[in-house]
């Protein structure tokens, strides 16, 4: 067993957190803020509550996983999840309205070409299908596996793509530069809102698009694929269950304590020194 200081509290903090008090482990959290979730946030006024982070959920297998590897209630046993449908409506200066159903490709494409007429599904299909490729590459080795020990593994892709024409062709555009999100936005989907439709799945994470790697086109597959879900009470609900589930593990938070540095002996991590000068010790 060893003593494992965790820096933050945020989602994945606390994921790792937990798994790492589930191996046997002492774990503290210290977190800076006043509370749990990261950018999970909640405000509230008035008797409402609203979400001040993300507000869906797209990829619920990721917490599945995480809440079936650290304890015997499930997921949806600790936060109730329910689909949202339609997944998303998009409205267009022109008026056009194009309500997308919720994990079904089928649906989307009729959706599609109800709106920006025959071919426009078709073609948002055949790029959904090659960021298949990409999320496939991509799954394993960023969310599925354990870092190496060996940090060589970190400058190759283990799961590289297929050599196909599909992928190649994102990867380089004119003068041999990576191609970006808006590029196969453009090339591949013709009709400027079909390309703005693509784009707002990157501008929802932040993304620039003139600037994403064309890769940021699993954002679409995964939404399609896995769907779009809703936890009742907000994500902070979901935030609230896995700090819970830290708790249940042993885990140790404390709030107010913001890391300024970590402390080395031997070449090794041996803790962290906090803004209070205090120090807390660990392997």
């Amino acid at each position: 067993m060893a003593r494992i200081a965790v820096i933050g509290a945020g989602m994945g903090a606390m994921a790792a957190a937990a798994r790492l008090a589930v191996a046997g482990h002492q774990v503290a959290v210290y977190e800076r803020g006043r509370t749990h979730g990261g950018g999970v946030g909640r405000f509230e006024r008035d008797g409402f509550a609203f979400d001040t982070g993300p507000g869906l959920l797209h990829l619920p297998a990721v917490y599945r996983d995480l809440f079936v590897k650290t304890g015997k209630e499930t997921l949806e046993q600790c936060v109730e999840l329910t689909q949202v449908d339609p997944a998303s409506r998009h409205l267009f200066a022109d008026g056009t309205d194009v309500p997308l159903p919720n994990a079904s490709r089928a649906g989307v494409v009729r959706a599609l070409d109800d709106a920006f007429g025959a071919g426009a599904g078709e073609r948002w299909s055949d790029l959904v299908n090659r960021a298949r490729e990409a999320w496939d590459a991509t799954r394993r080795p960023l969310l599925e596996e354990p870092l190496r020990a060996d940090w060589r593994a970190l400058g190759r892709d283990p799961y590289p793509a297929p050599a196909r024409r599909g992928i190649s062709g994102w990867l380089r555009r004119d003068g041999g530069r990576p191609a970006t999100l808006a590029d196969v936005a453009r090339r591949e989907l013709k009709d400027p809102r079909a390309a703005a439709l693509l784009e707002s799945h990157a501008l929802a994470h932040s993304l620039d698009p003139r600037t994403a790697p064309a890769g940021a086109a699993v954002l679409p597959y995964l939404e399609q694929t896995f769907g779009t879900w809703y936890a009742r009470g907000g994500m902070r609900a979901l935030a609230d269950a896995l700090y819970g589930r830290c708790r249940a593990r042993k885990v140790r938070f404390s709030f107010g304590a913001e890391v300024v540095g970590i402390l080395e002996k031997d070449g090794r991590a041996a803790g962290v020194e906090l803004a209070d000068g205090s120090v807390a010790e660990a392997d």
